[in-house]
Order: C-alpha cells, then structure tokens, then sequence
C-alpha cells in the first residue's frame, strides 16, 4: 500500500519488521480468544480461528486492522471494546475511502468569516456525507452504521478536529 501512495494523515501504515521483513500477525497485537464473542461478525468463531494468522496492515483510531488473505476483506479488530468487525470488502475500497477523506482535509477551505461559520461547517458535513454515499454505493461496509471506525473518523473531520494546521482548512480553522 506504501508503493501506491495511501495517504497516511488519518490512516497510519504498520511497518514491516526489521528483522524478517513482514507484517505483524493478529495474533502478535491482540489476544484473539479476547473477540470470540464478539457478534459484529456473522461467522465470528470462524474468523477468530482464522485471524491470528491475517497481517495486520494498518491502525485506524483505535482499532487495528487485518487483511483476511482468503476473501480479501479488512477487519477491523477494536482491542479496548473486544470487537472485530468487517470494514472492507477489499483493500481497494480501504484505499478509496483514505483518499476521499484525506483529499477533503486536504482541500477543503473555510470561508474565514466568523459569520459564516454555521455555513461553513454545514458545507464540511455535506461532503463527508456525500463521501459515505459514494463509497457505500460501492462498498457498503466502511459506513454501514455509525459505530465503524471510519463513521467516527467522518465524524471528527465534519467537527473540524483533524485538519493539519499547514492545509487550508487547517489555517482557517486556527489561524
């Protein structure tokens, strides 16, 4: 994912070892007898047998994340609430989904007027919505209800909370 240029401002990257050259396990993050009862997924005793063998590709908010290298999909395993979720149904949407929401941070501008403030954030919320319309008509996983990781990270970037200050947005919002 590094050789294609994921963005890594709201998704970060785990780094191969030093030694081997390979990416974490499940099993070497999280205790994976922790999510047998989790009821996120439909076949959850399957996936928990499964897991611990799944490279874990990235971290995103608090939850890390597996590539299931059978169906391709990416799971989100949540270690604080004990939960594992579908998050992806292939690493492209995951892809997708971290270039929309870094190209708004990227992108999107304030008006600097204090008076349009309410309008500004309005706007901000329109887009983040109109991304999770667009990537739920290709992927219905990322957003499908508002406990995913991502609904929350869409959440925070509608608030203004994950604007760098160097973007313009960024500057706007903080001078």
């Amino acid at each position: 994912m590094r050789t294609v240029g994921v963005p890594t401002g709201t998704l970060w990257l785990r780094e191969p070892d030093e030694d081997d050259g390979l990416l974490p396990l499940v099993q070497d993050v999280v205790d994976i007898e922790d999510f047998a009862d989790s009821g996120d997924v439909a076949d959850i005793a399957d996936v928990a047998r499964d897991a611990g063998e799944w490279p874990v590709i990235a971290w995103l908010l608090n939850a890390h994340l597996a590539l299931d290298p059978g169906s391709g999909k990416v799971y989100a395993f949540d270690a604080d609430e004990e939960t594992v979720r579908e998050l992806h149904t292939d690493v492209s949407s995951l892809v997708q989904v971290t270039l929309r929401f870094q190209r708004l941070l990227e992108e999107f501008t304030f008006s600097g007027d204090d008076s349009d403030e309410e309008a500004d954030f309005a706007r901000l919320d329109g887009e983040v919505a109109r991304i999770r319309r667009e990537v739920s008509g290709i992927d219905p996983l990322p957003f499908q209800d508002d406990e995913t990781v991502w609904w929350v990270v869409g959440e925070e970037i509608a608030a203004g909370q994950r604007f760098q200050g160097d973007s313009p947005g960024g500057r706007s919002l903080y001078g």
